[in-house]
């Protein structure tokens, strides 16, 4: 797959995130994210966050995707949409910025809202200089 990626795939990309943000285990931030990747082979992978009273092992909704995309077989992804509810819409954590950055760090990330606030970036945009396979 090409980075034209075809409208309908991010459609159902979107709808996938905005599916499992309905998952979310957040009982003390109170903020739900839904992430869907979208692979080279037109696959959709879609995690939430999942959090936890030590703070520390909270899981990002990113990373949970990435983790179901890795147990799927693939890590080669060409696009992340993230869900959140607020306007505008929440840009991958730092952390999660990096993992995407193993995946392709020049992926396309669509960060949105239910009311389809969309903002693109690319992940190159979001973590410029990342650390990498290659930095050493």
């Amino acid at each position: 797959m090409s980075r034209e990626i075809p409208s309908e795939l991010i459609e159902e990309a979107v709808a996938a995130a905005l599916r499992v943000r309905e998952h979310a285990y957040a009982p003390y931030s109170k903020f739900h994210v839904g992430a869907a990747l979208i692979d080279s082979n037109g696959g959709i992978h879609v995690g939430c966050n999942v959090e936890n009273a030590s703070y520390g092992l909270t899981n990002c909704a990113e990373r949970a995707a990435v983790a179901a995309a890795t147990s799927a077989g693939t890590r080669d992804i060409v696009m992340c949409v993230v869900v959140t509810e607020t306007s505008p819409p929440a840009a991958p954590c730092g952390a999660c910025r990096q993992v995407l950055s193993e995946c392709d760090p020049t992926m396309l990330i669509l960060t949105t809202n239910p009311q389809r606030e969309d903002t693109w970036h690319t992940l190159a945009d979001l973590l410029p200089h990342a650390f990498g396979p290659t930095s050493f």
